[in-house]
């Protein structure tokens, strides 16, 4: 038995007290409609002290003076207490039951009579069933007010050692210990007495003063007076307990909830909103009775507010969501009408067979607010940026000036110019999508002084000291520096190609040019054009393996790839090293390593490593702009290609590249 309305109805079919007070009726009588006895069994002769058949047609009030005529019994089983006269005048106690029925095929009373004796007969033997139930069971008398069975279930339960220790010591008897308990009992059998059939919870205390959850429905006792109630008691102080934890648990989690610095609002599977935290109603401007139970697209502006109900409907089609999972930028509605940016992110959870969204809705109108500060301070920058080309302008204009015997370096020299113009355009334009604005700047005025300080002034040197070299037999003079002014523009140059590199990626003018071309060739050639930037004793070991296809790619982007890893390898290593340089073609895969013997990469800065003007600890004295391994890798991104390395300080780095391509 799992409840007290299955224990109920096993009390109702097996042990109906009706039922056993039928096995000691003192007598019966038959009554027609006038009220007169139509016939009296043996027992209600002798119950009253009279003859046989000297009952027959007397009227019952003779007998049952109290009785009100005409007879009507309140339905079937109608019942009561009353009084009986002996023909010797003698009064008798006696309560009946009053039933419709058939005598000779004429409708009768039927009227049940039982003394005190069969009475107390009945309750004993009934009292007697109770032990073995397994509820605790009490009888009750409202007139007293006091109990007057019960069985060991229910003494137990109030962890008394038997009935009458329940019966004296218990809620229900004077102990004062009870006194709240007993007035709380009192007050609900009253009402049980009035209205019959009750069930209520109660939390009462048992003998030993533990606190227990109780489950008590009464019922009146049939066949009797309707001042008997039978109670039943069902221990539900672990379920109460249960109760209690997840209501406070559920409170937790609201405030938790309530006190969250972003919106929360939860929905059914019909789109209403069944949860709003009190961030979520400050941003939307409502209260929360005026959002709890609409849809939630009374939040959106459209097309969402119109689209949502099918973005649901959807949902519970496919089992496919959207947004789920996925944080997005959206707009919502205030009350007002106004809108604001937020992003939204949504889950779903699945309870009692029901699905359930929750919507996190971080406000961003403070973020959208910083974002346009940060596009004025990009003007303000850009303008100190221009002012700062100018003047670099300024610059080589006076550098050109001084070296007008040199026509063809000059030339080359302009050409440097024109292309750090450019770069110094990408490079602004670049800059005004950047956050960290000033940072960048600096970082980039910085390296830009340091590293065309250093060539420029070799130029300048070396072409004052080639006018003082005017003898013939001072021409291998002149050639030195004319080998340190080339080597010195070729500096340059490469720096220029970097920034102008860099600024085509940031601008997105970086565009995949696809042509045909022989791998091998292009190996070769990038060999040769290294040649002239070996140090003494340096040396490139080539290896090469199915390069002998044609491919189709970025034959420009490629090129520059492996220039930048080859130069770095030699600009690290130190003279008389080897720098070893492999490419393989294997199916559609391009595979190729640069190793070198140099300086290394400490292990505390290999994370940065391609990061924009980042320069190791161990380099910072090696002339470089810090931006080769950076383009390298934003090529290989846009030509879907992979980079990694190996580095060990003091032994050397190899970087491995790897890439699919197509053969014609």
């Amino acid at each position: 038995m799992n409840s007290t309305e299955d224990i109920i109805g096993l009390l109702s079919r097996s042990f109906d007290f009706e039922s056993f007070l039928n096995t000691h009726i003192s007598g019966v009588l038959a009554i027609g409609e006038e009220g007169r006895i139509l016939s009296a069994d043996q027992g209600a002769t002798d119950l009253f002290g009279y003859r046989n058949e000297e009952l027959g047609g007397r009227t019952v009030t003779e007998v049952l003076p109290l009785l009100k005529l005409p007879l009507t019994p309140e339905g079937e089983g109608g019942h009561g207490m009353t009084e009986g006269r002996q023909q010797s005048g003698e009064s008798l106690s006696l309560s009946y039951t009053l039933r419709q029925g058939w005598l000779a095929g004429q409708p009768a009373h039927i009227l049940l009579l039982y003394s005190e004796s069969s009475i107390a007969q009945s309750l004993e033997l009934y009292a007697r069933m109770f032990e073995w139930m397994p509820v605790g069971i009490l009888v009750y008398s409202l007139p007293l007010q006091r109990p007057l069975k019960c069985n060991l279930e229910l003494a137990r339960l109030f962890e008394a050692e038997g009935e009458q220790a329940f019966l004296d010591e218990g809620p229900f008897s004077s102990n004062p210990k009870f006194e709240q308990d007993s007035g709380k009992l009192s007050a609900r059998l009253q009402s049980s007495g009035r209205q019959g059939r009750q069930q209520f919870e109660l939390a009462l205390h048992t003998l030993k003063g533990n606190a227990k959850y109780l489950e008590i429905t009464t019922a009146l006792i049939p066949a009797l007076n309707e001042s008997l109630l039978l109670l039943l008691f069902k221990d539900i102080t672990e379920n109460k307990k249960a109760e209690i934890e997840l209501r406070e648990s559920r409170y937790t989690l609201e405030s938790v909830i309530d006190t969250a610095v972003d919106g929360i609002i939860i929905i059914d599977d019909k789109g209403s909103m069944i949860m709003a935290n009190k961030a979520a109603v400050q941003l939307f401007g409502y209260t929360r009775g005026e959002m709890l139970g609409r849809n939630v697209n009374m939040l959106m502006p459209e097309p969402h507010h119109s689209r949502h109900d099918s973005y649901i409907g959807n949902y519970h089609q496919t089992g496919i969501g959207k947004i789920i999972g996925i944080g997005r930028e959206v707009e919502g509605r205030r009350k007002d009408g106004s809108l604001f940016p937020f992003r939204l992110g949504v889950s779903h959870v699945s309870l009692e067979g029901r699905t359930i969204f929750a919507g996190v809705i971080h406000d961003l109108s403070e973020q959208k607010q910083a974002e346009k500060e940060i596009i004025a301070l990009n003007r303000e920058l850009e303008q100190k940026v221009e002012e700062r080309t100018e003047k670099l302008t300024e610059v080589v204009n006076k550098l050109l000036q001084s070296n007008l015997k040199l026509e063809r370096e000059i030339k080359e020299r302009k050409t440097a110019v024109e292309a750090l113009r450019r770069n110094e355009e990408e490079l602004r334009r670049s800059l005004e999508r950047e956050k960290e604005l000033n940072e960048l700047k600096s970082r980039f005025v910085s390296m830009a002084s340091h590293e065309f300080r250093t060539p420029l002034t070799t130029i300048a040197s070396s072409s004052e000291l080639i006018g003082l070299y005017t003898e013939s037999n001072q021409q291998e003079k002149r050639e030195k520096h004319l080998r340190r002014i080339r080597s010195a523009v070729t500096n340059l140059t490469g720096i220029l190609g970097d920034f102008l590199s860099l600024s085509k990626l940031e601008e997105g003018k970086a565009l995949v040019e696809p042509t045909p071309f022989l791998l091998a060739g292009l190996a070769e050639e990038i060999l040769d054009d290294m040649q002239s930037l070996l140090k003494s004793g340096q040396e490139i070991v080539p290896e090469f393996s199915g390069l002998e296809r044609e491919v189709v790619m970025d034959k420009k982007m490629l090129k520059n790839i492996f220039i930048n890893l080859i130069s770095n390898a030699i600009k690290y290593s130190p003279e008389g090293s080897c720098i070893y340089y492999s490419m393989a073609l294997d199916e559609g895969a391009l595979s190729a390593c640069i190793r070198d013997e140099g300086i290394g990469i400490p292990e505390g800065d290999q994370k940065h490593l391609f990061a924009r003007f980042f320069r190791a600890a161990n380099a910072v004295n090696i002339q470089g702009t810090g931006l080769g391994l950076n383009i390298v890798k934003r090529y290989l991104d846009i030509l879907n290609g992979k980079i990694r390395f190996e580095s060990e300080e003091g032994k050397g780095t190899a970087f491995f590249v790897e890439l699919t391509v197509d053969k014609t």
